[in-house]
């Protein structure tokens, strides 16, 4: 996340909190889904694999930034 401006992070920070309506710090798939109506099922599978790095099942801002940094 260093690499990243300040500006990037706050625009990153932005988005994750739009999708994670819970407020929790996580996004779960049920979040992506209701965020992404249109996202198939193949590509909610893929995401989880690859941005889900703790396989916790939700993904985490840190995790989100890896993934769309």
């Amino acid at each position: 996340m260093s690499d990243l401006s300040g500006e990037r992070l706050a625009e990153l920070r932005r988005t994750f909190d739009a999708i994670d309506v819970s407020g929790d710090g996580f996004i779960s798939q049920a979040e992506f889904v209701r965020h992404f109506p249109g996202l198939p099922g193949e590509a909610l599978a893929s995401l989880e694999q690859n941005a889900d790095a703790d396989g916790d099942g939700s993904i985490s801002f840190e995790e989100f930034v890896r993934l769309v940094g």
